[in-house]
Order: C-alpha cells, then structure tokens, then sequence
C-alpha cells in the first residue's frame, strides 16, 4: 500500500524519524534524570511527606545511580540520533533499566516517575518497532 509508506521503516538499514525522535527524547531524559541525581547528590537527606507518612532518607546512592544512568541514557539518545546501530541495543536495555529504576522515586513524585515511566515506554516501542536490521 502507497498510503502507509511513511511509517514504515527505512530501507537498508537507515534508521526512521521516528529513532531520532526516540534518540532526542532519550538525551531530553537522560540529561533530566542525571540533574535530578546530581541534586539528589547535593541535598542527599531528605524528608518525603506524602499520603502514607513521612519518610526520611538518605539518596546518596540513588544521586550516583540516577547520575550514572541519566548520562548513559543520553550517549545513548546522541548515539541514535547520529544513526548508531549498537545505541539501539544499548538503548533498549538501558531504557528498560531506566523504567525500573523510577520505581523508586514513587512516593516522592509519583506524576514524575510515572511520566518517565510512560515517556521510557514510548522511546522503547520506537526502538524495537522502527529500525530495520541490516
């Protein structure tokens, strides 16, 4: 069909863009996250008050991970964009491993961990569905 021709893969294996949309979304979070591990890094005590309790704790080892992968996450976002075809093995890992680790910012800001949750799902889906193998 001549209608659906546009959102189908490139042929020979040139990425879409929709892989570059996935690689920018993908350096956009990655540079998120790893601010939002550099400041968990700088105010590592914090105090969480939320429909549960309060919670107390210390996010030192979060700051460091979430720094570590956010930075990863957009190599990885740079990689796609310039049409690397080991990015999108990496970043179908690291993205999944990026979902994961929201989980743990649940009872803090739940709206923001379920949006990265929610947008990592969408970069993940372009990366597995719109690049043809070689």
């Amino acid at each position: 069909m001549e209608g659906h021709r546009g959102s189908r893969p490139a042929a020979g294996g040139e990425f879409s863009g929709w892989i570059a949309f996935a690689g920018m979304l993908m350096l956009i979070l990655g540079s998120l996250d790893a601010l939002w591990g550099f400041a968990a890094l700088l105010n590592n005590e914090i105090v969480v008050v939320g429909g549960r309790g309060a919670l107390i704790l210390d996010i030192t080892t979060w700051g460091w991970i979430h720094l570590i992968l956010g930075l990863l996450v957009a190599l990885i976002g740079l990689g796609l964009i310039t049409g690397n075809s080991a990015a999108r093995v990496g970043g179908i890992f690291v993205v999944a491993l990026f979902a994961v680790a929201q989980i743990v910012w649940f009872p803090a800001a739940p709206l923001w961990a379920f949006l990265m949750i929610i947008l990592s799902c969408v970069i993940l889906y372009q990366l597995m569905v719109n690049w043809r193998a070689d």
